[in-house]
């Protein structure tokens, strides 16, 4: 897949993020709880679409295509879907200090977000996830070279036992991820839009535990119980799906990408914000322990594992601190995943408050000694400045004293002016 020639490099040699290794305390759910990105399919007769799954290929244009296929037959992937194989896949772990700086991605803005609580929105257990159907009028204004238009949003979690985003930062994997998916409107259709690059996109948003319930994401939360089992639906009552997203929609990282499951399209611009979304413990326990999947047992990890980069780059939009410290990769460059056992605000410092998603606190703290340190010189610097100065005047003043002509003068008693040394 070519990528878009302006948001999105084409894989180059020089990227250096690798694919991590699984951890053995975050292993998928047999049955295969992946989500594809928008893997319900609404049934074009019905005045209110009814969501069924659709044989491998069957795309309609109200939905991307649901392929069952469990987690432990990923090996099988490739010779069903040979896009699972191919060199662009997401997820990805982003090594924050491999990401590129670029000016040219600007903030992103939403429109039409905030829906009337008399607009019923469809909510499904799909058996790999739940999944919330988004109206059209939903659209990403900028942040992009074109419009996106919305389809739906669906979560990824863990289990009791550990996280369970997809995406990782720098190794770390968090408790869940929000995925928001969208399709480029100039392409007709979302069939043909999914085969075009750049013909999707997703907003992406880490998900962690923090001091409080977000009332923001009690409308699908609380209707989780009604669908417990998989297939069952229900519906929600409109509200305002922006705040379902981080705050800060500036700082976010960019990449290429594809669907996590098959068919494994290789056409999604991908957005992952730098600021995480705080849940309560007890609504991340909700999602881990409330849904059943295709296999009647828990629907927990429901996430695909990172996909090696080849080459692909990663771009910022903002300037990402380089760490202090790094984690040597073991043999073969894969990159660790420590679980998450017992989760608290002390695991993650600066969470949801607009600091990088990973260790924030150690490249907060560099800055800050990087920048004293430049204060430091600068109030040296002048202070010896001040010092020569003071000197010659000093040097003048008895040169001129000791002059033949000194007798003519009266008498003149210098005072030094009083000097504050830290003021700036």
């Amino acid at each position: 897949m070519a990528p878009s020639p302006r948001w999105l490099p084409h894989p180059n040699p020089a990227g250096s993020l690798t694919p991590q290794a699984p951890s053995p305390h975050r292993l998928p759910h047999p049955a295969g709880s992946l989500s594809p990105a928008g893997s319900l399919t609404p049934t074009p007769q019905a005045p209110s679409p009814r969501w069924l799954p659709h044989p491998a290929g069957s795309l309609t244009p109200q939905a991307l295509p649901l392929v069952s296929l469990p987690c432990t037959d990923k090996a099988q992937w490739p010779s069903k879907f040979p896009d699972c194989d191919g060199q662009i896949q997401s997820p990805i772990n982003i090594d924050t200090n491999s990401t590129i700086f670029s000016r040219e991605l600007p903030p992103v803005v939403l429109a039409g977000y905030n829906l009337d609580p008399s607009e019923q929105l469809d909510l499904m257990n799909n058996g790999h996830t739940v999944v919330l159907r988004l109206p059209g009028s939903l659209t990403i204004a900028s942040g992009y070279p074109q419009e996106y238009r919305a389809m739906q949003l669906h979560l990824h979690w863990g289990s009791p036992e550990g996280p369970g985003s997809e995406h990782t930062v720098d190794g770390r994997r968090y408790d869940g991820e929000l995925h928001m998916v969208y399709y480029n409107p100039s392409y007709g259709s979302i069939k043909e839009a999914m085969k075009q690059a750049g013909g999707l996109a997703v907003l992406a948003a880490f998900l962690q535990v923090g001091p409080e319930d977000n009332v923001h994401y009690q409308p699908v939360l609380e209707q989780l119980r009604e669908v417990q089992e998989e297939g069952k639906e229900t519906t929600v009552a409109g509200f305002n799906i922006r705040d379902l997203l981080p705050a800060n929609l500036v700082r976010y990282y960019r990449y290429s990408g594809s669907l996590t499951t098959p068919p494994c399209f290789q056409t999604v611009n991908w957005t992952v914000f730098n600021q995480t979304v705080l849940l309560s413990k007890e609504q991340i326990s909700l999602l881990e322990t409330t849904l059943q999947g295709d296999d009647d047992k828990d629907l927990q990890n429901n996430f695909r594992l990172t996909q090696s980069l080849h080459g692909r780059k990663v771009l910022a939009s903002f300037q990402a601190a380089l760490s202090p410290s790094r984690v040597p990769l073991p043999d073969g460059g894969v990159p660790p995943v420590t679980p998450t056992t017992e989760r608290s605000l002390d695991e993650a410092p600066g969470a949801g408050a607009g600091c990088p998603p990973c260790a924030d606190s150690e490249k907060q703290l560099g800055v800050s000694l990087q920048t004293a340190d430049v204060l430091a010189g600068l109030f040296g610097v002048l202070f010896a400045v001040t010092a020569v100065a003071f000197l010659i005047y000093i040097h003048k003043q008895r040169s001129q004293n000791r002059s033949p002509d000194s007798h003519l003068k009266p008498n003149v008693i210098y005072t030094a002016a009083t000097t504050d040394e830290n003021a700036v």
